[in-house]
């Protein structure tokens, strides 16, 4: 299974990459608009397009099937998105430790599922939840932005707030914010996510 993506063009070479996962039932076209919100001059944004076809939604797409509780394809689409990041470093050139993660919803999901297993720069799940309930890590895990809204009717912010929990419990740097939003990405959210990649960005940047 492989995945197709498109880049932000850039005047100057990427020194970080940010992959971005889509939602259910969208496409790696619907969060292209984040690179124009969040431009940075040394940063490549990469959309990643999801390898199922959606049930219902003309051209949209899905990590796994939800119309069974057993979230089908979720094995096979966490194992090629996984090696897919990996493969990034060598056809990029930028390394895994310059490289950030962002996922909406079920793409909030994949984060959190991938991401958590990758010696990554930062992640950022936005309106997600954990798939599993992992009780250690491995690798020291990236630092993680978690948002969601108080009003998301989509995923209850419950999940949020027990992924805070757990992962907090787990050694895993959590930076959390309910917003007075439903299953969306806000303004505000946008600027957090800004701050976030700018200081982790700026945070390896000091160590070079």
């Amino acid at each position: 299974m492989s995945l197709k993506y498109t880049s932000s063009p850039s005047k100057n070479p990427a020194k970080y990459l940010v992959v971005v996962l889509h939602g259910w039932g969208d496409n790696f076209y619907g969060l292209m608009p984040l690179a124009e919100h969040l431009e940075f001059p040394d940063i490549e944004f990469i959309f990643a397009d999801a390898p199922y076809p959606h049930p219902h939604v003309p051209d949209g797409k899905a990590w796994y099937h939800l119309e069974t509780p057993e979230y089908k394809g979720l094995k096979e689409s966490s194992q090629s998105l996984f090696n897919w990041i990996l493969s990034l470093e060598q056809s990029t050139g930028v390394p895994l430790s310059h490289t950030m993660l962002i996922g909406f919803s079920q793409g909030g999901a994949m984060t959190l599922d991938v991401g958590l297993k990758l010696p990554l720069l930062g992640l950022c799940s936005l309106s997600g939840y954990l798939h599993y309930q992992p009780s250690q890590l491995n690798l020291p895990s990236p630092p993680l932005l978690l948002i969601h809204g108080s009003q998301d009717v989509v995923v209850p912010v419950s999940a949020a707030q027990y992924a805070n929990t757990l992962l907090k419990s787990l050694g895993v740097e959590v930076d959390y914010h309910e917003l007075n939003i439903g299953h969306e990405i806000s303004l505000e959210a946008l600027n957090l996510l800004r701050e976030f990649i700018n200081k982790r960005s700026k945070a390896i940047s000091h160590l070079e």
